[in-house]
C-alpha cells in the first residue's frame, strides 16, 4: 500500500507467475483520470517487477475496527441520549399539565369528544359514548402525583419515539454493507410515521369505543360506575400504547423476508394458526381480562 496525493492504491506485480503486493511505488506522469481509471506506475526501481504496472485507486477506511468494550461505551452513549430524550419531552408534559391532562387524557372521557360527535353526526344508530361525563376519584394519598409522572413518561415516550428510532439506526448503521444500508433507507421515517398511526388509531378509534362499553356497561341498576384515575390511565395506556407497537408488524415481516425466515407461501400456509395465535395473545395482554374477550 502506498499513498500518493492524498490517494490510496494498491500495486500488485506478477513475479514468477505469482502476485506480491508492492509497499513503496513512484509515480511517473499519471494519466488523465478522465480517460482511464488507473495510474501508470515505474517500477524500474524494483528489480523482480515489470517495468510497468497499474494501481487500482482505493477509498480510505475512516472506520477502525472496535473493540468489545468500544462497542459497549458507544451503545452506553446512545442510550445516555435515547434517555435524555425521553426525560426532556416527560418534563415538558408534566410542565404543561393542563392542556395534556384536558384536552388529551381526558378528553375520551366527555361526550362531546370529537369521535363520539362524528359518528353522531353520521347516524343515531352509530352514536356512542358516555352516558354522561366519568367521575373519577383517587384512593391512594398520592395518586394524582403518580398518575401525573406515569402518564408524563408515556407521552414523553411517544413524542421522543422517532429519536429514539434514531439512536438506535446509528448503532446498527456502521456494522451494516452498503447494500443492507440502501435496502433499508428511511427505516426511521417509515417506522415513526406507523407507529404514529398506530397511536392515533388506538386513542382516536380503540379507546373511545371501550371507554364508551366500559362505562355504560351494567349487571344491575343499583351499581353506580365509578373509576379511579388510576385505572382509566392504565386502560388508555393499554389502548394506545400496544397498537403504536403492532403497527410495526409491516416492518418485521419485511426484514424477515429479506433475510430468508419467511415468505409468501410460508404466510399463506400458516395463516390459519396465525389467526388462532393472534386471538390468543390478544386476549392474555388487553383488558379487562381474558374470559370477557
Amino acid at each position: 500500500m502506498y499513498i500518493c496525493n492524498g490517494d490510496i492504491f494498491r500495486g500488485m506485480c506478477n513475479t514468477h507467475g505469482s502476485q506480491m503486493e508492492i509497499s513503496q511505488l513512484k509515480q511517473d506522469k499519471p494519466l488523465p483520470s478522465a480517460l482511464f481509471p488507473f495510474q501508470f506506475i515505474d517500477l524500474k526501481s524494483i528489480k523482480s517487477c515489470e517495468a510497468v504496472i497499474f494501481a487500482i485507486p482505493m477509498k480510505k477506511n475512516n472506520h477502525q475496527e472496535m473493540s468489545f468494550l468500544d462497542h459497549l461505551e458507544e451503545l452506553r452513549w446512545h442510550i445516555v441520549r435515547a434517555v435524555a430524550a425521553i426525560l426532556i419531552s416527560a418534563i415538558v408534559v408534566f410542565i404543561f399539565k393542563d392542556f395534556f391532562w384536558d384536552e388529551v387524557i381526558l378528553a375520551p372521557t366527555k361526550k362531546d369528544f370529537v369521535i363520539y360527535r362524528v359518528f353522531c353526526g353520521f347516524s343515531e344508530k352509530l352514536c356512542f359514548g358516555p352516558n354522561k361525563d366519568l367521575v373519577m376519584f383517587t384512593r391512594d394519598f398520592g395518586e394524582q402525583f403518580m398518575m401525573h409522572m406515569v402518564s408524563s413518561f408515556w407521552i414523553g415516550i411517544i413524542i421522543s419515539f422517532p429519536y429514539l428510532l434514531w439512536e438506535i439506526w446509528r448503532f446498527v448503521k456502521p456494522g451494516l454493507y452498503e447494500k443492507e444500508q440502501k435496502a433499508i433507507k428511511g427505516v426511521v421515517f417509515i417506522c415513526s410515521m406507523l407507529f404514529f398511526i398506530g397511536v392515533l388509531f388506538g386513542y382516536y378509534i380503540v379507546a373511545p369505543f371501550g371507554i364508551s362499553f366500559l362505562s355504560n356497561y351494567e349487571i344491575s341498576s343499583t351499581i353506580q360506575n365509578t373509576v379511579t384515575l388510576g385505572s382509566y390511565v392504565n386502560y388508555l395506556t393499554m389502548f394506545i400504547l400496544p397498537l403504536g407497537l403492532v403497527f410495526e408488524l409491516p416492518i418485521v415481516v419485511y426484514f424477515l423476508a429479506k433475510v430468508g425466515i419467511v415468505s409468501a407461501p410460508f404466510l399463506k400456509q400458516f395463516r390459519k394458526h396465525a389467526v388462532v395465535v393472534i386471538l390468543i395473545i390478544a386476549a392474555i395482554i388487553t383488558p379487562p381480562d381474558v374470559v370477557s374477550q
